[in-house]
């Protein structure tokens, strides 16, 4: 099932500036996408049309068939959970509990229905006994949940997170990633996300769009993606480190591979079997 599709669409600030040009691109259904590109590509605006923040200049945008126009923003919201970059622009209620409550209030959701949300999206980010807590006096990693939680209390079909790794730290970065992957798998919720950072890449995506100055440069699977190695790094992106380490011993005899290991699963793999 097709909930995202852009058709040749492009967007132009007020002041002239042209951050998204002729952008092509679908999910389906329980896919996770990465949209990778470096600061500035047009990834945030991106993320914004799918919501209605913003309208496209040109082209379409639809969200399961529905156009992105305000008559149907209510049903779109209801599929689309944004979770913003810095948690911070979301999170602005005294308590974790009000924080949760927020949106589903708003979709009339009272009484015992209310409580059961709330104390089922705590759970699902791991954050039960945070209810009362301050979302202002958390960790970096715990608001990111926060903000996390108070998305999926909403029960979208998808999940569109901007930078969703921003300023955690390496163990905050593994939890969040394992978080994810489970939401994706266990609550059959499609994930979308946006980054510069590639070594989450092959451990969060299953297709990648490679964004560039507005354009949409290269698509495919992880592996296709990350193949294009002059590519990646013409855009002032690198591969992953397992993968330039890789291809580093590759370049000086001590390995002979065709595919370059994108993650250290892949790597513990392909030496393994070079050792046997």
């Amino acid at each position: 099932m097709e909930l995202i599709k852009a058709s040749g669409v492009s967007y132009t600030y007020n002041d002239g500036n042209q951050a998204l040009n002729n952008i092509n691109l679908k999910v389906m259904k329980g896919e996770r996408i990465a949209i990778l590109g470096p600061n500035g590509a047009g990834k945030s605006t991106l993320f914004q049309l799918f919501n209605g923040l913003l309208l496209s200049t040109s082209g379409t945008v639809t969200i399961k068939d529905l156009p992105v126009q305000k008559e149907n923003f209510p049903e779109i919201r209801r599929t689309i959970g944004m979770v913003f970059q810095d948690p911070d622009d979301q999170l602005f209620n005294s308590s974790v509990r009000q924080e949760i409550a927020y949106g589903l209030m708003n979709m009339h959701v009272s009484g015992q229905a209310l409580e059961n949300a709330i104390a089922w999206a705590l759970e699902v980010v791991g954050m039960q006994g945070y209810e009362n807590k301050s979302p202002h006096n958390l960790s970096g990693g715990e608001k990111k949940r926060i903000a996390l939680a108070s998305v999926l209390a909403m029960k979208p079909e998808v999940l569109v997170l901007d930078e969703p790794t921003a300023a955690l730290d390496p163990r905050g970065v593994s939890k969040l990633i394992g978080l994810l992957n489970a939401i994706n798998k266990d609550l059959g919720i499609t994930l979308i996300f946006a980054t510069h950072d590639v070594d989450i890449v092959p451990l969060l995506a299953d297709r990648v769009y490679l964004l560039s100055k507005g354009e949409i440069i290269l698509e495919g699977t992880t592996a296709e993606v990350f193949n294009h190695k002059e590519i990646i790094r013409g855009i002032d992106l690198r591969l992953p480190r397992v993968a330039h380490l890789a291809e580093l011993l590759a370049r000086d005899g001590k390995l002979s591979i065709s595919d370059l290991p994108l993650t250290i699963g892949q790597a513990k793999s392909l030496l393994g079997n070079l050792c046997r």
